[in-house]
């Protein structure tokens, strides 16, 4: 039996061959609101992490979702050949652009951050290119 093509090409204004884990978040924010998890279950960011939010990062447009104290950071790391083993952090769109030339098999992980709760969640994976 063949596959049938999908009517549409997709979310628009995304890459093909990204993920997106929305889904994910939301379930274990229902998760967290249920009470099933506790805060410091989902609270969790590393110290490393944290750091990263604070001086290297993107101011979101929405609250954090647990403490809805504070606005969101997004951090970008970027994985892939030639590059560290931990990834680089992204800090500007040039900086994302640069790398993209470069014509290597990269991929970039957008994650959010709370600075005040230590909410984080990973929120896309996608290449770049």
């Amino acid at each position: 039996m063949p596959f049938l093509q999908p009517e549409s090409s997709g979310r628009p204004g995304k890459a093909p061959g990204s993920v997106d884990y929305r889904f994910a978040r939301r379930q274990l924010l229902f998760r967290y609101r249920a009470g099933e998890l506790s805060r410091s279950d989902v609270c969790d960011a590393h110290s490393e992490l944290m750091r990263i939010a604070l001086h290297c990062s993107q101011r979101s447009t929405v609250s954090c979702p647990v403490c809805d104290e504070s606005t969101l950071r997004v951090v970008k790391f970027v994985f892939g050949p030639r590059l560290p083993a931990g990834g680089r952090v992204v800090k500007t769109r040039a900086e994302l652009k640069k790398l993209a030339s470069e014509r290597a098999n990269r991929r970039c992980y957008s994650v959010e951050v709370c600075t005040s709760c230590r909410w984080n969640h990973l929120l896309e994976v996608s290449p770049i290119s």
